[in-house]
């Protein structure tokens, strides 16, 4: 017999949803729409999310209705159109007239502006507010404090300045306020203490001051606290015993000193992490650490903090848990707590005594007072610090050396010393006066002194870098937890710099390790000292390092979930067909964007240029929103060659076009770097995957039967090289045409002849400006150019004569008001086809916006005519 009650539930859940679906798909009243609509146009959001014609309700994407009014609205991750990210602004004026809207996430969406004060005097209804990372400046404007619905309020990643108001405290449901990496200052207000409900306060990585207020012990239900990376001074204050739900508490880089009150983690049984680093807290951890029956993280590391470690513990949890102390002043023995830990870090204190034997795979003791260890403190300084605190020192297990022997040893040391001292003198002298003699030099010859030397690799290991500031120093026992022991499955490549390892650390953080050996090492350091000078957003994070191995060194880099370009442009599918998922093409032309962005910095920000030298699909690293960060840094150098040449130099230079360096290597210069980048292009256009790493002996077969389909004059040829399985309609046809446009001219086999990256990126930016037509005579115009406009970089048809469509000739002489007297054209035709057609160039828009090349710069040479020939390859 059916179950008739279990009928009736079932029959009850689907007239709910079908209820619910019709109130969804309820007409939109004719203000709120008109309200979508000027919010898709102020916005620049683009149809294929929100579609004109459609109905908002049930088609447009993040929008959320019901009973015919919007009542949530998710633009997370949005891209503007082409003209609206022009001038992207903080225009939202239309969520005014959206009376019932409860949520608005606009997180990842570029809204630079302030926050509108109306936001907190007619968003009323308000209960969601999400605006991470979305470029937002100003002050957080008091009226916030009106919205008292809201619940969740993040602000994280963008440029906030001024003072946290204390009107924020009027929200009474808040549960979870973000004000994390912005420019915030002033102390935190105590109004805060009065939010009953928050469970998650991140005020992290500002400029915030005083102290820490009392009334944050009021927060009964808060589970995360995070106050790191400010400038918070004073005491811990007691009252945070309060805090009884407490999980995580994250106070490290502060200005914070005093000792830690006794009775303050006696009732906080819940705590799972202690950050305390880099502050200056004094005095012996407090013994409650020890018997925290949930502790899994403590990180006390770069304080003032003395004492030594108990006997045992009672940690039922600490066998995974993670202990840091280090570079503090703990001593005595080590002891059994050691044992009872995954992962120890006890560098830079003044332990003594034997090493226990579980002690030396888990944990780093460097800088300490222990036997049968290298790399410990001096037996001096060790005798000293143990004779200031009343206690003995067993002089690394050694015999007491007699008095006398001791004096003697001083005076012999003090005689070495003096001669040493004198020695050193000597050499000073001679060294100051060669470094003169160079610097008069130098300042002769106007050199400019960049982050490396000009025309040299960064410099080599014991460079004056510090490896402190570059991350967290991971202990080789950590590295091999997180790769499971360097287990197959976790191996994602072998590469000529290392092999590549999936890893995952003690917190649950994804990462990529990769494992250096010996013959490699230099380069490690290379890309250590890359690091230490030059921080992008297109850069792979680097998270930190293991170093303490002499045979192996490791560099910890952030996960990046899809992969690299070679592994994502054809993706499996998740249907389980076993067929290929192809990158559409918006998401192609961001990622080669994000490229030439990094690539730009590298080339032009960074004084002397600097060149990737392994650009290709591999080096191109996505993160989960698809956004670039360069990988494969170990070979980065600077630029060869003298880019401060004088007047005289370049006068005397012979020309020169081929793809060497001075000193022989085509590799180490940005034209070089230029030439790669436009076969990483070809590859997102055709999705022929391996031509950036592929021999230049494939490669050039491969370009010879793929350039001639690629014509500025003919949109239709670059149709027959197009990946088969990328569907490009009428409109994004222009910009597959002119991302290959770009591309065939980053392949110019002259490398002076190939453009800037600055210019390329200037144009996957704007590809339609690179083939716009049209129709009218601009002929004339060419042959008028003055060289004025040319300097102002207003000339046209850069592009177009970067192709190998178009033979520019400069005649050098006449009246010097022309930069060219003629252009003349040749239209290349694809092998096999009929349809190349003969264009004038006269038919090219002669557009003010397109952006010049390196190339059609000219300057007075040997004769006075001939061609600029700085070597960019």
């Amino acid at each position: 017999m059916v179950n008739q009650p279990r009928i009736v539930v079932v029959l009850a859940v689907l007239f709910y949803q079908f209820h619910s679906t019709l109130q969804q798909l309820g007409p939109l009243n004719s203000t709120e729409r008109t309200a979508l609509l000027q919010l898709r146009s102020s916005l620049g959001l683009r149809s294929k999310e929100w579609p004109l014609k459609a109905d908002p309700c049930s088609t447009w994407v993040g929008v959320q209705c019901q009973n015919g009014s919007v009542t949530g609205l998710n633009i997370s991750g949005f891209r503007r159109t082409r003209i609206g990210s022009r001038n992207p602004q903080f225009s939202v004026d239309a969520l005014a007239l959206l009376p019932l809207l409860s949520s608005f996430n606009a997180s990842g969406f570029l809204l630079p502006g302030s926050i509108p004060v109306w936001f907190g005097q007619q968003l009323l209804s308000l209960q969601v507010l999400d605006l991470r990372s979305c470029s937002v400046i100003g002050p957080i404007p008091p009226s916030l404090g009106n919205l008292t619905s809201l619940d969740i309020l993040y602000l994280s990643g963008n440029s906030l300045t001024g003072v946290i108001p204390s009107s924020l405290g009027q929200l009474s449901r808040l549960f979870v306020l973000d004000l994390s990496h912005n420019s915030l200052t002033g102390a935190i207000p105590p109004a805060i203490g009065t939010l009953s409900n928050l469970q998650v306060l991140s005020l992290s990585n500002n400029s915030l001051s005083s102290s820490i207020p009392a009334q944050l012990g009021d927060l009964s239900s808060l589970v995360d606290l995070d106050l790191s990376s400010n400038s918070l001074s004073g005491s811990i204050p007691v009252e945070l015993r309060g805090l009884r739900s407490l999980r995580r508490i994250v106070i490290g880089n502060n200005l914070l000193a005093g000792s830690l009150p006794g009775t303050l983690f006696i009732p906080l049984t819940q705590l799972q992490v202690i950050v305390l680093n880099h502050n200056k807290f004094t005095g012996n951890l407090p013994e409650k650490f020890w018997s925290m029956p949930e502790l899994l993280f403590l990180d006390a590391s770069a304080n003032n903090f003395t004492g030594t470690l108990p006997n045992n513990i009672s940690n039922a949890n600490a066998t995974a848990a993670v202990l840091n102390l280090s570079q503090n002043s703990f001593y005595g023995s080590l002891t059994s707590v050691l044992s009872r830990f995954s992962s120890i870090d006890l560098f830079g204190n003044y332990f003594q005594g034997p090493v226990l034997d579980y002690a030396r795979g888990n944990a780093s003791l460097d800088r300490n007072c222990l036997q049968n260890l290298s790399s410990q403190r001096s037996s001096t300084e060790c005798a000293s610090f143990y004779k200031e605190k009343g206690l003995e020192f067993d002089h690394f297990g050694l015999p007491k050396p007699p008095e006398k022997s001791r004096r003697k040893l001083f005076i012999l040391a003090g005689v070495v010393c003096g001669i040493g001292f004198v020695g050193l003198l000597v050499v000073l002298l001679v060294l100051l006066v060669v470094c003169t003699r160079k610097s008069r030099e130098t300042n002769k010859r106007g050199t400019v002194v960049g982050p490396v030397p000009v025309g040299q690799s960064p410099p080599p290991p014991g460079s004056s870098f510090k490896i402190s500031s570059l991350g967290q120093s991971f202990t080789y026992q950590q590295i091999l937890e997180a790769t499971n022991s360097f287990n197959g499955t976790n191996l994602i490549r072998k590469g000529h710099s290392g092999e590549l390892f999936h890893g995952m650390l003690g917190d649950g953080t994804l990462v990529v390790i990769r494992r250096v050996v010996s013959d490699n090492k230099e380069a490690c350091m290379l890309e250590l000292d890359f690091f230490s000078k030059v921080s992008h957003i297109r850069c792979v994070p680097l998270l930190g390092h293991c170093l303490e191995n002499e045979n192996e060194k490791f560099l910890v880099y952030k996960y990046m979930p899809n992969g690299d370009l070679s592994s994502s442009l054809h993706m499996e599918s998740n249907s389980g067909d076993d067929s290929l998922q192809s990158l559409d093409w918006i998401t192609r032309l961001k990622i080669a964007t994000g490229a030439a962005e990094g690539l730009s910095y590298l080339h032009h920000e960074c004084n002397p240029p600097l060149v990737h030298r392994d650009v290709q699909a591999s080096s191109i690293l996505l993160d989960n929103q698809f956004e670039v960060r360069l990988g494969s840094l170990s070979e980065v150098c600077a630029q060869e060659g003298d880019t401060h040449q004088s007047m005289i130099t370049r006068l005397l230079r012979m020309p020169s076009t081929s793809e060497q360096g001075t000193s022989g290597s085509p590799t180490s210069t940005c034209a070089y770097d230029v030439y790669c980048f436009g076969k990483v292009l070809l590859e997102l256009v055709t999705g022929k995957l391996g031509i950036s790493a592929s021999r230049e002996t494939k490669t050039k077969e491969w370009l010879e039967g793929i350039l001639p389909y690629i014509s500025i004059y003919n949109k239709e040829l670059v149709t027959s090289i197009i990946d088969p399985s990328l569907i490009v309609d009428e409109d994004l046809l222009e910009e597959v045409w002119a991302m290959a446009v770009i591309a065939k001219s980053c392949l110019n086999p002259k490398p002076l002849r190939r453009p800037l990256m600055r210019f390329v990126l200037k144009a996957l930016e704007n590809p339609s400006k690179v083939v716009r037509e049209d129709h009218t005579s601009s002929s004339s115009r060419l042959r008028t150019t003055s060289t004025r406009s040319w300097k102002d970089g207003s000339l046209s048809g850069s592009w177009h004569g970067s192709s190998v469509d178009a033979v520019i000739s400069h005649a050098g002489k006449g009246d010097g008001q022309s930069s060219f007297n003629r252009m003349e054209t040749s239209v290349s035709r694809g092998s096999g086809q009929n349809g190349g057609g003969d264009y004038s160039a006269s038919a090219r828009r002669n557009s003010t916006e397109i952006f010049p090349v390196p190339f059609d710069e000219f300057d007075v040479e040997r004769d006075g005519m001939s061609r600029r020939e700085i070597n960019y390859s």
